[in-house]
C-alpha cells in the first residue's frame, strides 16, 4: 500500500508529533491521507462517533487529516491499570486485561484485526501514515510485536526513523538503531532528527556524518516547538501540551494544526517524503 511509518529511536522521539503534522501538511497538498497505529498504550482514549475507543493521538491525528476518528485507526488500544495489567480494547470494545496470554492474542486475534484494518484503509485512502511505539529496536519483542518493523513489513511500507535531540545521543540512537534492525535496515529510507533547540545550521555537520555514516538520507531537522495546545502523547511535560485537550476549540487545535504543517514544510524534504508514499525511487545520492 502506499504510505510510510514513522518510528523512532525511543519512546518520546516525537512521533505522534510529526504523524500528526504529516497528516495535517500531506492533506493541504490535496493527498486523502489516512493515521494508523495498530497498538496504542494510552490512558487517554476518544470515544468516536459510533461509542467506540481508540487512543487521543489518533483522534487528533484523524483531525489534523480532516477525518472523522473511526475505530480503524487504532484497531487495539491498552489502557494501564497500573505498572503489570492493561485493559485491552479491541475494535474498540473492551475485551480483557492483560493476561499472560497476550502475546498469544497478538499473534492470532490482534494481527487478523490489524489486518483488516490496513486493508480497509488501503481501498479507502491514497495513503496512510502509520506511526510506531517506543523504539524498533527492541530485540527481546522481535518475534511478538505488532506495532513497528512487523506492521511496516504487512503495509509494505518504508520507514522513516525519529530521533530526539533534545535529550541528547540522538547520533548514537540513530546509528545503535539501525544496527540492530538486522534486515529490516532496508526499509528505513529517511531520518528526522526532532526537537532541536538553537541555530539549526549548528547540526549540519551533524546531518552530513549522519548520511555519510549510515547511508540513509536525513529528510530535516525540526526544532523543538512548544507553541502548540495539543496533547502529544510521546512529549507532553517537554513541549508543555495538555494530557487532556478537552478544553481546547476547534479553531485552536486548527491553529496548532497549521503551525505544526507550517514547520515541517519548512523543515523537511517534502517532495522526498512524498516519493516514498508513492513508491518512486529514492536512493540516496552521493554529495
Amino acid at each position: 500500500m502506499n504510505g510510510i511509518m514513522i518510528q523512532g529511536t525511543s519512546s518520546g522521539s516525537g512521533k505522534s508529533f510529526i504523524v500528526t503534522g504529516l497528516c495535517r501538511l500531506l492533506n493541504d497538498m490535496g493527498l486523502r491521507v489516512c493515521p494508523f497505529k495498530s497498538q496504542n498504550m494510552s490512558s487517554n482514549s476518544f470515544i468516536t462517533h459510533d461509542g467506540l475507543e481508540i487512543a487521543v493521538a489518533q483522534a487528533l491525528q484523524a483531525q489534523a487529516a480532516r477525518l472523522v476518528s473511526e475505530v480503524f485507526m487504532n484497531p487495539i488500544l491498552l489502557k494501564p491499570c497500573h505498572d503489570q495489567s492493561s485493559e485491552v480494547f479491541l475494535n474498540g470494545r473492551k475485551i480483557a486485561d492483560t493476561t499472560a496470554g497476550y502475546r498469544h492474542f497478538t499473534q492470532t486475534t490482534g494481527i487478523e484485526a490489524i489486518r483488516k484494518a490496513l486493508a480497509h484503509i488501503a481501498r479507502n485512502f491514497e495513503a496512510v501514515i502509520i506511526e510506531g511505539a517506543g523504539s524498533p529496536a527492541e530485540v527481546n519483542l522481535n518475534l511478538t510485536e505488532i506495532v513497528n518493523m512487523r506492521i511496516a513489513r504487512e503495509a509494505d511500507v518504508p520507514v522513516i526513523l525519529v530521533a530526539d535531540v533534545d535529550r541528547g545521543g540522538s547520533l548514537a540512537a540513530v546509528v545503535g538503531t539501525l544496527e540492530l534492525l538486522g534486515s529490516d535496515h532496508e526499509r528505513v529510507k529517511g531520518i528526522i532528527f526532532n526537537m532541536f533547540r538553537g541555530d539549526i545550521s549548528l547540526f549540519n555537520d551533524a546531518v552530513k556524518w549522519t548520511e555519510d555514516y549510515t547511508g540513509v538520507k536525513v529528510l530535516g531537522v525540526v526544532p523543538f516547538m512548544k507553541d502548540t495546545k495539543i496533547p502529544e502523547e510521546d512529549s507532553l511535560i517537554r513541549r508543555g501540551a495538555k494530557i487532556n485537550g478537552g478544553h481546547d476549540t476547534s479553531a485552536t487545535l486548527a491553529e496548532s494544526f497549521n503551525i505544526m504543517a507550517k514547520t515541517l514544510s519548512e523543515c523537511l524534504d517534502v517532495d522526498y517524503i512524498l516519493r516514498l508514499i508513492r513508491r518512486e525511487d529514492t536512493k540516496l545520492q552521493p554529495q
